[in-house]
Order: C-alpha cells, then sequence, then structure tokens
C-alpha cells in the first residue's frame, strides 16, 4: 500500500513537474538576456568604446565591442555568440532593434526583446540611459 501511494505521489510530481518546465525555460532566458544587455553596458563603460547588441536569428544574438565604432566586426574586436537553442528548447526571442551601449553607459538604437514560448511572453526594455528592464506581457 506505501508503494502504491509513493507511486501516485511521484507520477503527480512528476507532471506537475514537465508542465512547469516552459515556465522555466522562459525566464532563464530572460535572466540570461537580461544578464547578457547589462554586461554590454558595462563593457561599453569599462572599455571606453561602443558595444552592440546583434540579434541575429530567433535563437540567437552576438555581443560586439566595437572599439572603431563602425558597426562592423573587426580584426581585434571581440564577438560573443550566444545560441539559448540548446539549453531552452521552444524559446524565440525577437528584438525591433540592436541596441548600441556608449561609453557613458546610455544607449541608442533603442530595442524591446520579446522572449516567448508556449508558457507566455516576456519583454525586456532598453532605454535611452541604458536602463534594461523586463517586463512580463499582458
Amino acid at each position: 500500500m506505501t508503494l502504491g501511494l509513493l507511486a501516485v505521489v511521484l507520477g503527480l510530481g512528476g507532471s506537475w513537474f514537465a508542465s512547469q518546465l516552459p515556465s522555466y525555460r522562459l525566464n532563464g532566458v530572460v535572466r540570461q538576456v537580461r544578464a547578457d544587455l547589462l554586461s554590454a553596458r558595462s563593457q561599453a563603460v569599462k572599455k571606453g568604446h561602443n558595444v552592440r547588441v546583434l540579434f541575429t536569428g530567433p535563437q540567437q544574438y552576438e555581443i560586439l565591442e566595437d572599439a572603431n565604432n563602425n558597426g562592423k566586426p573587426d580584426t581585434g574586436e571581440a564577438v560573443k555568440s550566444r545560441s539559448i537553442q540548446d539549453d531552452f528548447e521552444g524559446v524565440t526571442i525577437q528584438s525591433n532593434n540592436n541596441p548600441i551601449f556608449h561609453p557613458r553607459g546610455t544607449a541608442t538604437r533603442l530595442a524591446t526583446v520579446k522572449i516567448s514560448n508556449a508558457a507566455g511572453e516576456k519583454r525586456i526594455t532598453i532605454s535611452i540611459t541604458g536602463r534594461v528592464r523586463v517586463k512580463a506581457s499582458a
């Protein structure tokens, strides 16, 4: 009888966890993208040149430390590529722009980044002051 009860409890717990997985994945991507945006802003201030975040696909983006401020990756400029495809299955990223962080911590080419999956949608906005804010969509 104890084993039967344990099996029922584990079965219910497993199905509950499976239903929560999309929500955990959505929140994981939001945390990663937000951390990368804040890091890009910090690097712009620290290194004294522009840092661009380029959203290149529905599951990937690049961070370019643009030392000569020409908007393209050149020899010696660091480019960090991120792909969420393997770690966060079913989550997509859309951006209306590719933000640029400046050495004073400000931003131009302001963006709203929409991150979504079956659990819902969240938006990350970048303001002109360089502030990165997460909002749950209604």
